[in-house]
């Protein structure tokens, strides 16, 4: 059983990794095969009924506001996302103490594609680094070529996940090499421990399970 932490949110370990590195499969395959722990998640899956509009809110973050930089600030763009942010921490602040948590990507992400997009690194960004930090970072790590295939070539890709006006290979490549840069600056100060490209994704969700055992325990 996990132990109280005591400052009052439960034991918790993040997923992270760039886009496309499989983090919504294995959060799925663990919320089946481990559910005495919670899942948190802005994907849709994972959120509950009445918070469904901070999936709404995510998406026009990204169509209506990052598509348009012409139009919309990169630190209003950042303070958009901030709802989704504020929102993780309030559902780790809500959680049983005694109930370990597993969350996709945390505030993390979120944060390097604003600096990305070129979001100021004052407030909001630095308020968010005084959220309470994880037990351990899991970094999923994914070669571009295999990310390039389950994004289907580019045609599921959003605005902030590629630089230039439409989606391509090197545009694709230099924006992931980027985000994954800025994601290990952001994480440099914790336990990390990096998850390897695996051929079958029940592989990975195995070796996932196995770390997050012995740190909840």
């Amino acid at each position: 059983m996990a132990i109280d932490t005591g400052d009052g949110h439960p034991p918790f370990c993040v997923l992270l990794g760039p886009d496309y590195a499989g983090k919504s499969s294995a959060l799925d395959r663990l919320s089946r095969d481990t559910p005495r722990w919670r899942m948190l998640s802005l994907d849709d899956a994972f959120l509950a009924p009445e918070h469904a509009l901070i999936g709404r809110l995510r998406r026009h973050a990204v169509q209506d506001v990052a598509a348009r930089p012409d139009d919309w600030s990169p630190d209003f763009f950042a303070t958009l996302l901030q709802t989704a942010v504020v929102h993780l921490r309030d559902q780790l602040r809500q959680a049983d103490p005694h109930t370990p948590v597993v969350i996709d990507s945390y505030y993390y992400k979120l944060l390097a594609k604003c600096r990305l997009a070129g979001a100021s690194d004052g407030p909001p960004l630095a308020w968010w680094r005084t959220f309470p930090q994880p037990r351990r970072i899991l970094y999923l790590d994914v070669r571009p070529e295999t990310a390039w295939q389950r994004c289907r070539f580019g045609a599921d890709l959003n605005t902030l996940e590629h630089y230039g006006p439409r989606p391509g290979w090197d545009g694709f490549r230099r924006y992931q090499s980027d985000l994954a840069k800025t994601l290990h600056g952001e994480i440099q100060h914790l336990p990390v421990t990096v998850i390897p490209e695996r051929d079958r994704q029940e592989d990975t969700a195995a070796e996932i399970r196995e770390v997050l055992t012995r740190e909840f325990h």
